[in-house]
């Protein structure tokens, strides 16, 4: 099993506004795709950070999804509004394997 997550910080005073557009794209995820993803913030450290996790059953399904959703335009629309909600250079991407 493959997990990814993808961490970023928040830009002052843009929580609300970085809830909703991941709010949006982790249900358009989920409902065209079907790929779950978890939206997820931390409990102690810097708390405007968010973390999008997702898992696969191999490193191919994994890049398989990508390639969709980066070729998909309404998805690539819905990455759009991210610009300005996130400091740019602090999105932070790990792969991890379950062993």
């Amino acid at each position: 099993m493959i997990h990814f997550t993808r961490t970023t910080s928040i830009a002052p005073g843009k929580v609300a506004d970085a809830l909703a557009f991941a709010g949006e794209m982790t249900e358009y995820l989920s409902s065209t795709y079907g790929q779950k993803m978890q939206l997820m913030m931390p409990v102690g450290g810097n708390p405007h950070r968010l973390c999008f996790y997702s898992s696969y059953e191999s490193l191919g399904d994994m890049e398989k999804f990508q390639g969709r959703a980066m070729g998909d335009a309404k998805y690539l629309s819905i990455l759009g509004k991210g610009a300005g909600i996130f400091i740019p250079g602090s999105v932070h991407d790990d792969i991890w394997k379950t062993v």
